[in-house]
């Protein structure tokens, strides 16, 4: 069964505040359930996938009917409870981390970093410190992909003030001052690492997906190394 899974278009793909800074945000990009039941029905037929859950949700298996086989191919993953509906929060996650095994939506690990220094930051001192907050609400206007469904360009709209967020007025997104440690190999001290190696399989990792990977496993691994945790 050969089968390929189309790059996210800039409608299906969701946009969320990652960290809230004095100067600036930054944004993540997600997908969700329906998305991905979207595209599995635009792909396969609605009649031709199937999911079931183990574990009291935590695992999700999503399957594919090929009809070469005459039999059903499964690929499977486990979610993390949301904060809000903890059961129903896992099933969704777990589901989508499922599909992501199977293709759909993938080129986001591809996403460069987002960082925004337009938009609306209040402050509140909680138990005597400052915490930032934003309410503005992003969308992804455009998103453009190369051969390989690698994202190479992308525009976020701020909805709530009604302005190009990212790229914002032309300049160049600031980039995080903390650059991960684990798995990185540095030629010059004291610069920003420029070459990244998964610290499992010692693959070349992409800037990107180092980061990305780093902010959820507190470590560098390739996107083949990501699936097995």
């Amino acid at each position: 069964m050969e089968l390929q899974f189309r790059p996210l278009r800039a409608s299906e793909i969701d946009v969320r505040v990652a960290q809230v800074k004095q100067n600036g945000l930054s944004l993540l990009l997600y997908k969700d359930a329906r998305c991905d039941m979207n595209l599995l029905d635009e792909t396969v037929g609605p009649y031709n996938w199937k999911k079931s859950y183990s574990r009291d949700n935590a695992n999700c298996t999503v399957s594919l009917w090929d009809s070469e086989k005459g039999e059903w191919i499964s690929k499977e993953d486990t979610g993390t409870e949301s904060f809000t509906e903890k059961e129903k929060g896992l099933a969704s996650d777990s589901f989508k981390r499922a599909c992501f095994n199977w293709g759909i939506g993938r080129e986001l690990y591809t996403a460069p970093f987002i960082w925004v220094s337009n938009a609306s930051i209040s402050a509140q001192t909680v138990n005597g410190k400052t915490v930032y907050k934003c309410n503005d609400r992003f969308v992804v206007e455009s998103i453009e992909y190369d051969n390989n469904k690698n994202i190479t360009g992308i525009v976020i709209k701020n909805v709530t003030a009604k302005n190009q967020a990212y790229p914002s007025s032309g300049k160049a997104p600031d980039k995080p001052k903390e650059e991960p440690k684990t798995g990185q190999t540095n030629s010059n001290e004291g610069s920003a690492p420029k070459h990244y190696k998964c610290i499992d399989c010692t693959k070349d990792v992409a800037e990107n997906v180092a980061k990305f990977s780093h902010q959820k496993y507190k470590k560098i691994l390739c996107m083949d190394c990501q699936k097995k945790q």
